[in-house]
């Protein structure tokens, strides 16, 4: 168990030993489930944002209207949410209002299913409302309930679902995918940063040919970055670019970096071991209820 983690569970603790629900939430459980560490570990629960602060001696209210409460657990920061259901969103990224509810509502307003998830550090098992589970041992990204109506709320999700297609080598259910092909244009109707930011991600955590391809595929390539879509088509001397266009030949480009990338992480990997070498983790225990 990594740092990290010791500090969510005992926060998690916290909370039960005062009479709330609380579990580990989203990305972590999938990536836990995955055999993956988690970069970051995000708490659920019943208490309201006053309740938590009154629990825990270091807090910040990062978005406490919404329930959100950053917990500092001994130098960690730590986002702990209460459970809740989003209201109507009017600017393709945010809620107006929330109402707090139980961990089912909540499951039910999350983007996707493989985040849809929780998990009960203290009995060991993961709660899945959403068939998450099943998505995962199938390897699909698939919006929880109707794909139009979590694209609408929140655009930047068309992209993160192409940043975890790529990423974890999964595909993307036909329905999301259609959904995003059709809401594509409408991207452009969020801030520009956050489009920026995901891009970034999409360039740094591996796999961005596959990602490009799939932008391109969705639609999204055309809206956010014209010029790399413009590429298809402009072909080159087949004497020094057999490869094919120039679309091809940057796709190419952003694999051989990928590939560089993988090798300093492996050297990385194999100066490490013997001394601080990271232990793997086995997502058996965490499977079984």
């Amino acid at each position: 168990m990594t740092e990290k983690e010791r500090h969510a569970r005992a926060i998690v603790q916290t909370l039960r030993d005062h009479g709330f629900a609380a579990y580990l939430a989203g990305g972590c459980v999938r990536d836990k489930l995955l055999g993956l560490e988690p970069k970051d570990f995000d708490v659920a629960t019943s208490a309201r944002a006053t309740e938590v602060q009154a629990l825990f001696p270091h807090t910040v209210p990062v978005g406490a209207q919404f329930g959100v409460v950053l917990v500092v657990h001994e130098g960690h920061p730590f986002e702990v949410a209460t459970f809740r259901a989003d209201g109507v969103y009017l600017d393709g990224r945010h809620p107006v209002n929330v109402r707090f509810s139980d961990a089912r509502e909540d499951a039910l307003r999350r983007d996707f299913t493989i985040n849809g998830m929780f998990y009960d550090p203290i009995a060991e098992h993961v709660i899945d409302y959403v068939g998450g589970r099943q998505d995962l041992a199938d390897r699909i990204i698939r919006a929880i309930g109707d794909p139009h109506a979590r694209f609408t709320e929140d655009r930047l999700r068309m992209l993160r679902a192409v940043r975890l297609a790529a990423r974890l080598g999964f595909t993307i259910a036909p329905e999301t995918f259609a959904a995003v092909q059709e809401l594509a244009p409408t991207i452009v109707d969020i801030a520009w940063e956050r489009i920026g930011d995901e891009v970034v991600k999409i360039l740094t955590e591996g796999e961005a040919q596959r990602a490009f391809t799939l932008l391109s595929e969705s639609g999204l390539l055309r809206a956010i970055l014209p010029e790399i879509e413009a590429m298809r088509g402009v072909e080159q001397s087949p004497d020094f670019h057999p490869e094919g266009d120039v679309f091809v030949h940057t796709l190419l480009a952003l694999d051989h970096l990928d590939l560089r990338r993988r090798n300093r992480s492996d050297r990385r990997r194999h100066k490490a071991v013997g001394r601080d070498a990271p232990r793997p983790v086995n997502p058996v225990a965490i499977l079984s209820e």
